[in-house]
């Protein structure tokens, strides 16, 4: 597996320079066999910590988040997106945030931008893989002025289960703070309004480019998907929201945002398995960015393994 941050992703493309406001470029490149992988970080959401087990004894938590020097009431979630190229296709996995639907989250939806800063023109985008609709996950396509920027034939891919929950979303599992069932159902129903047109629902699998398939799991929501990317050996999962940063060491705690944690709980357990067993890298939508590395596993839990920064 090589990593490449100077890698191009469009002809336009440069390494580039952060901006005055950032400390750090927020994009990392690498290969995935002969396939181009970026991943890009819309930002962060602040978040309360009871969401990532709501569950469990808040001692119990507290206990953890000390353990990680992590603090006890509110933490950043990182919001990872990730650009795949394979086979003359530019695929965009999941569009952040986008815009602020009045929850105070003034430092996500960043991605326009970053990938603007990356060299990568909207119209360059061929493909758009949903994970799920969570309004993290489609924000980024809602922003004002960017669906004139994309091309009239994009392919929204999405499974048919999700666009068929978010008809009538159900809410009754999960632990959200207030005012975040509201903006979810609303921004999943201007979604579809919006680019009906443009769906291309999928019942269990499609591979969207050579070597990039996406796979419905459900759990996390019922058309919650991951996108495998292989080639010449090299794997790569971008799971989405199936794992957290709390999921490696404690796979059976609830994540508020779950709409049915049980099989959330089952499906990570899964996956998780499956990186440890294939050795495949990982990357997740709320892991600390890049989020790029593996899945060993530790007694009856796991261990998250980060891979070394190449620069």
């Amino acid at each position: 597996m090589s990593l490449d941050t100077n890698m191009s992703l469009g002809s336009t493309s440069q390494p580039g320079r952060p901006g005055l406001d950032e400390l750090v470029p927020s994009r990392y490149a690498l290969k995935v066999g002969d396939i181009d992988v970026l991943v890009v970080s819309d930002g962060v959401l602040p978040l309360p910590t009871a969401m990532l087990a709501h569950n469990v004894d808040p001692a119990v938590r507290a206990a953890w988040l000390k353990d990680m020097f992590l603090p006890p009431d509110a933490l950043d979630w990182a919001l990872n997106v990730v650009v795949v190229r394979s086979g003359g296709r530019t695929i965009l996995v999941d569009a952040g945030l986008g815009f602020d639907p009045d929850l105070h989250l003034p430092r996500a939806g960043q991605l326009v931008h970053r990938l603007e800063a990356a060299g990568i023109e909207l119209a360059s985008v061929t493909d758009v893989v949903l994970t799920h609709m969570h309004m993290d996950h489609i924000g980024g396509l809602l922003v004002d002025g960017v669906k004139e920027q994309l091309r009239p034939d994009l392919r929204i891919h999405v499974a048919a289960a999700e666009v068929k929950f978010w008809e009538a979303p159900d809410f009754s599992h999960v632990s959200m703070p207030p005012g975040f069932p509201d903006a979810l159902r609303s921004a999943a129903k201007r979604f579809v309004k919006e680019y009906r047109g443009q769906l291309r629902p999928f019942e269990e699998e499609y591979e969207v480019a050579p070597g990039v398939v996406v796979t419905r799991t459900g759990g996390h929501t019922p058309g919650h998907s991951v996108v495998r990317v292989a080639s010449g050996g090299d794997r790569l999962t971008f799971a989405g929201d199936l794992v957290f940063q709390v999921g490696f060491e404690h796979p059976e705690w609830y994540n508020g945002f779950e709409h049915d944690p049980e099989e959330a709980a089952r499906v990570r357990v899964r996956l998780l398995r499956e990186l440890a067993t294939t050795g495949g890298l990982l990357v997740a939508t709320h892991l600390p960015f890049p989020s790029v590395g593996h899945v060993a596993v530790d007694g009856d839990a796991f261990r998250w393994v980060p891979a070394f920064w190449d620069y």
